[in-house]
């Protein structure tokens, strides 16, 4: 067979040539060298830092740090960390259920409930917060330890190396409160180096509006003396019949608790903000969203300059004299079809701020002034946060509490 003629001759040199255009050749080239470029790298410190403060949660820090030099140097300049607590440690056994123990007096023995039931949940808040004991130590380097043990290094310990911490979160694993199901009970704290403030709400119960039947709301109470008794009293003194049914003495044992619990807390964070000077705001919390501890700048200041005040032999900060006042709905529907049954909302100051408090009675033709209300109604998200704001329009009652 003949080759084709000269002009549809093939010409491979020529057709090579075509295929390596000088244009597509240098991008080629480009892509080879980029390849081995770390585009990360070329970010400033100052946005890798940006990135970190996103991630927050320490341990995903802590896996940053093992990636290359340059984040094990940034890392401890971190300003916004979370520090998830992930168990409790006890050294002494199961504390017995807090149910059963209320279920056996909590209105007869309410001081022992109150002192009984808190002690294995404070000394095992004390294990998490504060330094690792002996005990603790020695379990973890025990050569007889269980390979199932994880080993304990409390948030002061985690957060030692971060240098330059402005907001600090902690979460527990749990609420130190042991209450019933179906209980509502949640607390929010302010503390300067005592406290500042504390709000707490709680109910009986926790229903949907679909499950209530149209009666009237004082069917729903189970305790209608204490409608009865609160109903018609425009004193602000809790009349007696207050204090012989059982309403009274669970709300006073929400209350103690609830203070109990907070001052704990901020007793033993006492090494945290000593070592982080730069702290602008601390909160401690729990996963179960039972309590909430905030402390502002100006609060963080005053707990650097003022010695705290232990309450006796017991790892907390002393409660001081307290100013309190209570609002109480036996049947409180919020919006989004959820009804509290025993609704009480109690709001907690020191003694010694009443006569400021008192100043903003009268300016807004109510018990409780403008601003009252905002920092009140403001303790908590929402639904609860229209609770607080419809109990706080209801009548005040007020009480006072001696310091312990």
């Amino acid at each position: 067979m003949s080759p084709p003629s000269g002009g549809a001759a093939a010409d491979p040199a020529g057709s090579r040539s075509w295929l390596r255009d000088p244009a597509v050749e240098e991008e080629e080239e480009e892509e080879v060298a980029a390849e081995g470029i770390d585009f990360f790298d070329q970010l400033p410190d100052s946005l890798v830092l940006a990135v970190f403060n996103l991630i927050g949660d320490v341990k995903d820090l802590g896996r940053c740090c093992v990636v290359s030099r340059r984040f094990h140097d940034l890392v401890p300049l971190v300003d916004s960390v979370l520090v998830r607590v992930d168990c409790v440690i006890s050294d002494g056994p199961s504390p017995s259920s807090p149910g059963g123990d209320k279920a056996r007096g909590v209105f007869s023995h309410l001081a022992r409930v109150v002192l009984g039931g808190l002690v294995k949940p404070l000394q095992a808040l004390g294990q998490i917060l504060g330094p690792s004991s002996a005990v603790t130590s020695s379990r973890r380097y025990s050569p007889s330890s269980s390979s199932s043990e994880v080993s304990h290094h409390s948030p002061a310990e985690v957060l030692k190396n971060f240098k330059e911490i402005r907001r600090l979160r902690i979460e527990l694993p749990a609420g130190e409160l042991g209450v019933d199901d179906g209980i509502l009970l949640k607390w929010k704290a302010e503390f300067g180096s005592s406290l500042d403030s504390c709000v707490i709400l709680g109910a009986a119960s926790v229903i949907p509006s679909s499950s209530v039947s149209p009666t009237k709301p004082s069917s729903l109470d189970p305790n209608p003396c204490f409608q009865d008794a609160c109903g018609d009293d425009d004193s602000g003194v809790i009349p007696e019949s207050f204090y012989t049914n059982g309403n009274l003495k669970l709300r006073v044992f929400w209350t103690i608790s609830s203070l109990i619990a907070a001052s704990a807390r901020h007793y033993l964070l006492q090494p945290i903000i000593a070592d982080h000077e730069t702290l602008e705001s601390l909160e401690l919390t729990d996963v179960d969203g039972q309590g909430v501890l905030t402390m502002n700048h100006e609060q963080l200041q005053e707990f650097r300059v003022k010695p705290v005040s232990a309450s006796g032999s017991s790892q907390r900060t002393l409660v001081p004299a307290l100013s309190i006042r209570l609002w109480y709905a036996p049947h409180l529907e919020l919006p989004g079809g959820v009804v509290l049954k025993g609704a009480t909302l109690v709001a907690v100051r020191p003694s010694e701020e009443k006569d400021r408090d008192a100043a903003n009675v009268g300016g807004c033709g109510g018990p409780v002034g403008s601003s009252d209300r905002c920092w009140i109604s403001n303790a908590f998200e929402e639904p609860y946060r229209s609770a607080a704001r419809m109990l706080v329009k209801r009548r005040t009652y007020s009480l006072e509490m001696n310091s312990f």
